[in-house]
């Protein structure tokens, strides 16, 4: 039986900072002792947060493997639906059912931590402490991947300025720098005016850290050999004659290597009930893959009964991902998948509610309307078939909230009992691993028994297909409008030797549509793919349908605003 946090009293504080500060942190080095690591592959690094040497994973090879586990959800509401929590807290639950477990995290963005969305550790009573460092800087990973990203920006430009060879075409560079904020005035700029020194006049711009292929590249590799491959195969723009040209090219590859040296190594932080957990990368959800690193996932599937991991957006989205990319990369196979679930997001998914972001749900949301959550029952069914078009059955958790009404949690079970799945109620936030005993029992059986997982498509099929068949089988449309230029493009990729990537789609999250505006599980439209992308380093494709920026704006009222210092230099005001 893990330990209770005896913090837990009767008088709890009310938001999440609060919580995090009445928890005492256990050492890391007892942490790490619990994955059964310990000596060098131990770096502390302040005060309960370590990095693990990547000799970690030498060194636990020989221990069998636990169950890998994936967290993912119905479409979300604008706020979230809680996969996070619901990860932490699973974790929280096997380990008080006598199991060991660990939670694999992506690394919070600065730019959405200040921005709308607030942070990413987990909230309640399922969170990853330490909750502000986690948040900002933690470890410096997110820095060092803007580092290597700019370097190589500064390498391309510098490359032009000198004319060397291969000599790049200045309207034909592709690589943008970064930063990790959200600031739209960075998006289109025109660069290197004045005089002769300073530079060849061209069009670029920013994008947020987390959207950048170094991210994406960090994510996906498995070792430092692979990192260093990886990057040298990043494309940054073509020459005069229409080739690529590479950062191997542009000789960057090996110094961005070394600036990522330390990045590569996970993060080893703890839950509030003090289980592991391995924070470690952050690819943006839409451009990439969307989920935490592979090296992460392979110490944590050998130092623990169940791996817990977390995959973005919803099912259509960041579990496909998993699915196809992740689990292609590494070769890791899952054995069960968790769907979240809320009231809250089945009544919306109805498109009876209007739900603005960044302003409190609507009062009629909150109203009792078991109807209106069959409604939007749509969406959770044509999510399941999403997981299963996989070859796995998924646990349907269903994230408690306290205006939920038992009429409304008997009608998501009645959907769960028509499509024969198995749901659960876990009130995790409020209470902890005890509040996700019952869902941690079932995702241990459902382990147990495993699945027939499947990629959706075979590497060989070609890239075009490969597409089609995720926006008919997983969204729901009819086809898809590729526009000009775009098939030639992706049949020169299939020539040139990257047929056998797996592809990316980039849309909203907040449909199985490319269109936000079209709840439930909309049919008869198609998917329109206005262009296509080649991310050699990190080895996909993905398709741009609908609007989707990589450099995010602040709305008028940021999270920022809130941010501040007390008199005892405590910080106040993040969530």
């Amino acid at each position: 039986m893990a330990p209770q946090a005896t913090e837990q009293a009767t008088s709890r504080p009310a938001d999440n900072l609060s919580i995090a500060r009445a928890v005492r942190l256990w050492p890391i080095e007892e942490i790490a002792h619990r994955l059964g690591l310990s000596g060098e592959a131990v770096e502390p690094y302040g005060r309960g947060i370590a990095k693990l040497d990547l000799s970690a994973m030498a060194a636990l090879a020989e221990r069998p493997r636990g169950r890998y586990v994936v967290v993912t959800s119905m479409t979300p509401t604008p706020p979230g639906e809680g996969k996070t929590t619901t990860a932490i807290g699973l974790v929280q639950g096997l380990q008080r059912l006598g199991h060991t477990a660990s939670v694999a995290l992506r690394q919070p963005s600065m730019g959405p931590t200040l921005g709308l969305k607030g942070g990413a550790t987990g909230g309640g009573y399922s969170q990853v402490l330490p909750m502000e460092r986690i948040n900002l800087h933690l470890t410096g990973d997110l820095h060092a991947v803007g580092a290597a990203h700019n370097l190589l920006a500064a390498m391309v430009d510098n490359h032009l300025h000198h004319r060397l060879a291969p000599e790049l075409d200045p309207r034909e560079v592709r690589w943008q720098r970064v930063i990790d904020l959200n600031d739209r005035a960075l998006r289109h700029l025109v660069m290197g005016l004045g005089g002769r020194g300073d530079g060849i006049p061209r069009q670029g711009g920013f994008e947020i850290t987390a959207a950048s292929e170094v991210m994406a590249v960090l994510a996906l590799a498995d070792s430092l050999v692979d990192l260093r491959r990886r990057l040298g195969r990043l494309i940054v723009g073509l020459d005069r004659d229409g080739e690529p040209v590479t950062a191997e090219q542009v000789g960057a590859a090996g110094a961005m290597t070394v600036l990522l040296k330390e990045a590569l190594k996970p993060n080893l932080l703890q839950t509030l009930e003090h289980a592991p957990a391995l924070i470690h990368a952050g690819p943006f959800g839409n451009i990439a893959h969307g989920n935490s690193s592979i090296v992460a996932d392979r110490i944590g599937l050998h130092a623990a009964d169940f791996l817990v991991t977390e995959a973005g957006f919803g099912a259509d989205m960041g579990a496909e991902r998993f699915f196809n990319i992740k689990c292609r990369a590494s070769g890791l196979v899952p054995d069960a998948a968790v769907l979240v679930v809320t009231v809250r997001a089945l009544k919306y998914h109805s498109g009876r509610h209007r739900v603005v972001p960044g302003q409190p749900l609507p009062a009629s949301l909150l109203l009792e309307s078991p109807d209106e959550v069959r409604e939007g029952g749509a969406n959770l069914l044509k999510q399941i078939d999403n997981v299963r078009a996989h070859g796995l059955d998924p646990v349907v958790a269903i994230n408690a909230f306290p205006g939920d009404h038992e009429s409304e949690v008997a009608a998501i079970r009645e959907l769960c009992a028509s499509a024969g799945v198995r749901a659960e109620v876990s009130s995790h936030v409020r209470d902890g691993g005890e509040g996700a005993l019952a869902l941690a029992e079932a995702v241990a059986e459902a382990a147990e028994a495993g699945g027939d997982f499947q990629y959706l498509y075979p590497a060989d099929l070609p890239l075009a297909e490969k597409i089609e068949r995720i926006a008919t089988r997983l969204y729901g449309a009819e086809g898809v409008d590729f526009a000009p230029g775009t098939r030639e493009r992706l049949e020169a990729w299939q020539r040139q030797g990257y047929g056998a990537f797996p592809v990316c789609i980039a849309k909203t999250h907040m449909s199985l549509s490319s269109d936000p505006g079209r709840l439930g599980a909309p049919t008869g439209w198609r998917l329109p793919v206005r262009e296509v992308r080649l991310s050699a380093g990190a080895g996909f494709v993905y398709a741009l349908a609908g609007d989707i920026r990589t450099m995010p704006g602040f709305s008028a009222s940021p999270a920022a605003t809130r941010l501040d210092i007390d008199e005892k230099g405590n910080t106040v005001g993040l969530y």
